[in-house]
């Protein structure tokens, strides 16, 4: 089964990710990879640091000839700037002249510096930032090429910033997902996107930084993903988990999430009927997802991302030196990273599901997975 590990520092020579239990036969290409870490980048409110880092890859492993072979998939991630950082990031024996002391509300920093025991912030942010996102990407590409090869699309898009929230309907359909990445923020709906754009504008006057909201959709998912029996298995808690996993994220949803819990029961589930040719449900509040197993079609789930804790105001701080009253240190930062967060949302909940694949058809090939899959969905026409 897919699992992978993901290794860098975000001003360290690159990031390097490993891959294995991927099916032989899958297909890799090098150029849908660098375009899929490219919409991570993504993004109305980015900052300078979007423009400079270009993601060069180079693929060390488990791929030939364009096709996984069934082995470890190993990718680095070049870093732009590790030139400009080699000195202060060096493996080499020595000590930096610049600690870093003023940790960063809202960051790992000070609870990273007091578990590890260092007094510089450097020997934290440096792994807790978002950057690392980017070796996940890579991760998640592998995991959307297996899906693909069962008929399942994941797609993401924004649904709020601040205060703008878009409309509930319609939702994008995987053909949508072009005119998603060509928004500036990422939204599928105009309007709201001319008013994210304004607030993420209005923000970065004040010097200040926003949160938001992204939503996933996973399309023709099998029956059946996930488990009612282990409580670990369950797959709304594990597709939970992968999400609160991306830095900022803070809440998650599956299907109306907590807008059901101000709803009556008759309204808050989703009754079942017969179009003759199989199962449906004539609602989709409950995401998707019913005791902890996919109910086929679409699963949906949101995250909320708080807003960024670094800003170009800092924040107050405490010196962990001297114990005196500072602001935190500041790097560059962006005003809203939620166009990204949901590139990044659309990457994890595509491992999860893609596990969960694996987990339920086996499959040495692509060709085993394929079949077995093929077998079960008509199995299930017959039920």
């Amino acid at each position: 089964m897919l699992r992978f590990l993901t290794a860098g520092e975000s001003h360290g020579p690159g990031l390097v990710t490993i891959v294995e239990g991927l099916p032989a036969g899958m297909p890799f290409g090098v150029d849908d990879l660098a375009a899929e870490l490219a919409r991570r980048r993504l993004g109305f409110g980015r900052g300078k640091r979007m423009l400079i880092e270009t993601d060069e890859l180079e693929v060390l492993a488990g791929v030939r000839f364009g096709v996984t072979l069934g082995s470890p998939v190993a990718v680095i991630i070049r870093n732009t700037e590790w030139r400009r950082w080699e000195g202060e990031m060096s493996p080499l024996p020595g000590a930096t002249e610049r600690p870093l002391t003023e940790p960063r509300p809202g960051h790992a920093d000070l609870a990273g510096m007091q578990k590890y025991d260092t007094h510089d912030a450097r020997d934290i942010l440096e792994r807790a930032s978002a950057r690392e996102t980017a070796a996940r990407t890579v991760a998640g590409y592998l995991a959307k090429s297996l899906l693909t090869q069962i008929g399942v699309e994941v797609i993401s898009h924004v649904i709020g910033i601040g205060d703008v929230t878009a409309p509930e309907a319609p939702l994008p359909q995987p053909t949508d997902l072009t005119v998603i990445d060509a928004s500036p923020v990422r939204a599928f709906h105009p309007g709201a996107e001319r008013a994210m754009v304004e607030a993420i504008e209005a923000a970065h006057a004040e010097r200040d930084t926003l949160g938001g909201v992204a939503e996933v959709l996973a399309y023709d998912v099998p029956v059946g993903l996930g488990s009612h029996v282990h409580w670990d298995r369950k797959l709304d808690a594990r597709l939970a988990e992968a999400l609160m996993s991306i830095p900022a994220i803070k809440g998650v949803e599956v299907g109306d999430g907590f807008a059901s819990a101000a709803k009556r029961g008759s309204q808050a589930h989703d009754e079942i009927a017969h179009d003759g040719a199989g199962f449906t449900r004539t609602t989709g509040r409950a995401g998707g997802i019913e005791g902890g197993m996919s109910i086929g079609g679409l699963i949906r789930v949101r995250a909320a991302m708080k807003p960024l804790s670094t800003l170009m105001g800092p924040l107050d701080t405490v010196d962990v030196t001297t114990r005196q009253p500072a602001k935190a240190l500041r790097e560059r930062s962006d005003v809203c990273a939620v166009p990204a967060a949901a590139v990044v949302a659309e990457q994890v909940v595509a491992v999860v599901l893609a596990q969960e694949v694996q987990r339920k058809f086996g499959g040495d090939t692509v060709t085993d997975l394929t079949e077995s899959v093929a077998a079960y969905r008509k199995r299930l026409a017959s039920f």
